[in-house]
Formats: structure tokens, sequence, C-alpha cells
């Protein structure tokens, strides 16, 4: 899909007021000290319960703070998609993953409303913080179902605004009951949920 052939980003998307993307110049936030203790990183990828030999996505996944740790899950017989629309995000990944060794990352250049992933292939597609910004949910959505095989999962990840305590501006918040609104209207159903992270929800969506 050529950037032409797009009709304008959505500014908002069933009430919810969808945010703007974060700009590769806040790359190094993403690698920041606190993270460990705001996100407990070992936690999330424990409950995507990752095997040797899948085949995952990281859609938004920046300069790969995600994608690194699920490259060493998913094993030499893994692949691990690294999906980002910005060229220089995906440049910052490709260094931090030659420095670390692995070289079953497969980065992808995406269009804001089309991953470019392969049909029916994908395990396991992430999304850390990332979907809020979308500025086409509905084909960004119908694209990631295309690409997930018939038992594969979208693992959502997003700040919670039930929670008024945490300190993350309300636009870059989400609550389940919009998440689920949004997903389920676009051929998801709720497969489980993981409560036991300090900041975000973590929800996992099959094709309906």
């Amino acid at each position: 899909m050529f950037a032409e052939e797009l009709p304008a980003p959505l500014e908002k998307y069933k009430g919810r007021t969808i945010a703007q993307t974060m700009s590769f110049h806040g790359a190094p936030w993403l690698l920041r000290d606190t993270r460990e203790e705001e996100e407990n990183p070992a936690k999330l990828l424990a409950a995507l319960e990752l095997k040797p030999g899948q085949v995952v996505a990281d859609i938004g996944c920046g300069n790969g703070y995600y994608t690194l740790l699920m490259a060493k899950k998913v094993g030499p017989t893994g692949k691990v998609y690294a999906v980002d629309i910005q060229r220089e995000m995906l440049e910052m990944l490709e260094a931090r993953a030659r420095a670390a060794g692995l070289d079953n990352i497969v980065p992808v250049l995406s269009s804001p409303a089309d991953p470019k992933l392969p049909t029916d292939a994908v395990d396991l597609i992430l999304l850390v913080d990332v979907y809020h910004e979308f500025a086409y949910p509905e084909q960004m959505l119908a694209a990631m179902r295309k690409s997930l095989n018939p038992d594969g999962v979208v693992a959502l990840a997003e700040y919670r605004l039930e929670d008024p305590q945490i300190p993350i501006k309300l636009l870059h918040k989400m609550s389940k009951k919009q998440i689920r609104i949004e997903y389920e209207s676009n051929g998801f159903e709720l497969e489980r949920q993981f409560d036991g992270l300090p900041w975000q929800h973590l929800m996992f969506f099959g094709r309906k």
C-alpha cells in the first residue's frame, strides 16, 4: 500500500484520541534505566511463553529493546520481524543486534497502515506501548490478523488508563474496555490476560 493510496490519518477512533508517534529522536528513552522498574520486562517476556523456533514480530520495535530479548528467546531456529515506520529506528536496532551477535532478526520498514508481514506465518505479534499511536488502526489490525497463523496471537501491552497513579500522559494510556472495543470489532477475540505488570495491561488476542 503506497502512501498516496491511504486516506487521511485518523485523529480519533471509537471515542479515543490517537496519540502522535514518538520520533526517533526520543529513542534513548526506550533504553532508560527505570524501564526495568516500570515495566518488569522479564515478567512480560515470561508471560509471552515464547518457544525456540517460533516466528514472532515486534511492531513499533523502535531501537529494539524487546526485539533483542525476543530474539534470544526464540533462538537461532526462530525469527523476529522487527517492524517500524522510521528507518532511523531500524538502523539503531540493527547496530544493537550486531553488537549482541544476533542474526535471527529481520528489520521491516513498514507503512503507517501495513506492517508488511508474511501471511499466515506469525506465531505472536508484540505491541508494547505503541498501538495507541496507530493512525490507521483498522488497516493495521486487518493486516496483523492476516499475518497470524491460525493459532497465533497479538500480545498488547498498554499503560493502564484505569490507574491515575501511573505517571504517563492520558493520551498514552488505554483502558481494558477500550482495547476490547477496538480489537473485538476488528475480528479478534480476547484469549487471556496477564495482570502482573507494574504499569501495563498485557492482553492476548487471537483471530475470531
